[in-house]
């Protein structure tokens, strides 16, 4: 069950410039909504992001390809199969989806992406995502957000959804995002798939700097398990149709209210993740102040979120704040005098000066430990970077839900 905060907002604004649609093509699971389809208009810019594990899934080789050669019309998303280690077979499969959905929408076929999430090591019965290709495309909509967020899910149990808009000097600009992912995430790139759209008009290479710098502070902050999957992908899309003005820079005076607006909007998809992780009953903040550099700080703060032994503690509501302390220590911080090192469980400070703070109880610590919403504040007093990330427990549900994922 997922943890605090995970309502779909009120409010899903569509997007001019795209339609999404969504059908049960049987993939897996007879009866479940399993392929998306989404149309994006040619005015469009598109930038993507993509796994960075070697064994990276058929469509996301085929992605590549697509995407170096031409500007992006259509995506395709199935769920069940990851088609992940499938070899030159796999491959293929991927390709004949884009040219059966191009065939049928009269554009080329490298302006199609592909995208599948699910098992790894099975073929994909790609013919079941073909002839489901016309019932998706007879039912493509602006305001299919919401429809498209459940047919993406795998091990999810909520739509990951967020929308939001901004009025810059004038002109209303409108933002709305879905995510999934659950389980083996640690995504080193995005998140496990991931489509936020704006109608703002920004230059193409602009996009792509955008999307790579709020991935690092948003989809890259993130662990479950610490697992990076074969199939991660994110894309940004911007439409242009809110303004003729082309935002083509950091100083266009629009361009900072627009980053913000979308960075919200990634953080909320990337932290919907972590509190519907598989098992998950706590969400939890991890944030690392006073490094010299930001990259220190996010070792450290991933250390701490990845440690199987500080989940589990916080899962069983144990302060057993000395788990913590190790994950510090080994996180390769080079000359770190532990001696200057503060960690704090919300209001509750734990550790002062390296060692146990004056005023601590054990009582005080299990009580904080005990809530849903947790933020493990460590200060590692040498300068002046942060960094945050996100997390969760781990519980018994989790191994439950991974010994059973196949079944």
């Amino acid at each position: 069950m997922a943890v605090g905060n995970v309502a779909v907002p009120q409010t899903i604004y569509a997007i001019d410039g795209i339609k999404l649609s969504v059908t049960a093509a049987g993939v897996r699971y007879k009866g479940r909504d399993d392929l998306v389809v989404i149309e994006i208009a040619d005015s469009a810019a598109t930038a993507v992001v993509t796994t960075q594990n070697a064994f990276c899934a058929a469509p996301v080789r085929v992605l590549r390809e697509h995407f170096a050669a031409a500007a992006p019309r259509y995506l395709v998303v199935n769920t069940g199969n990851a088609n992940a280690g499938t070899g030159t077979d796999g491959k293929r499969r991927a390709e004949d989806i884009c040219a059966a959905l191009a065939s049928r929408t009269g554009v080329n076929a490298d302006t199609v992406l592909p995208f599948s999430t699910g098992v790894i090591g099975e073929p994909l019965n790609s013919e079941a995502v073909i002839a489901g290709l016309d019932s998706a495309l007879a039912n493509l909509s602006a305001d299919n957000w919401h429809a498209a967020a459940n047919g993406i899910l795998t091990t999810d149990t909520i739509p990951k959804v967020a929308s939001q808009k901004i009025t810059v000097a004038g002109t209303d600009y409108h933002i709305t995002g879905m995510s999934k992912g659950s389980g083996m995430i640690r995504p080193n790139m995005a998140t496990m798939l991931g489509y936020v759209a704006t109608d703002a008009n920004i230059a193409p290479d602009l996009l792509q700097e955008m999307l790579s710098a709020i991935n690092q502070q948003s989809f890259n902050r993130i662990t479950v398990d610490g697992d990076t999957s074969t199939n991660d992908c994110c894309v940004l899309i911007a439409t242009g149709k809110a303004s003729s003005e082309v935002i083509d820079s950091p100083e266009h005076p629009h361009y900072q209210a627009v980053f913000n607006a979308l960075t919200e909007v990634f953080v909320r998809l990337a932290q919907l993740i972590v509190r519907d992780g598989e098992g998950a009953t706590k969400f939890m903040t991890v944030k690392v102040t006073g490094g010299k550099t930001t990259e220190e700080c996010c070792d450290v703060a991933y250390a701490v979120a990845q440690s199987p032994l500080v989940k589990t503690a916080f899962f069983a509501s144990d302060a057993n704040w000395g788990r913590i302390l190790a994950a510090v220590g080994y996180a390769g911080v080079e000359d770190l005098d532990t001696e200057q090192v503060n960690v704090s469980l919300n209001e509750v400070m734990i550790c002062q000066n390296g060692s146990v703070a004056a005023d601590y109880t054990e009582a005080a610590g299990n009580a904080v430990m005990s809530r849903p919403e947790i933020t493990i504040q460590i200060d590692l007093a040498r300068g002046t970077a942060t960094d945050t990330v996100y997390t969760c427990d781990l519980s018994y549900d989790y191994v439950k839900i991974n010994a059973d994922y196949r079944s």
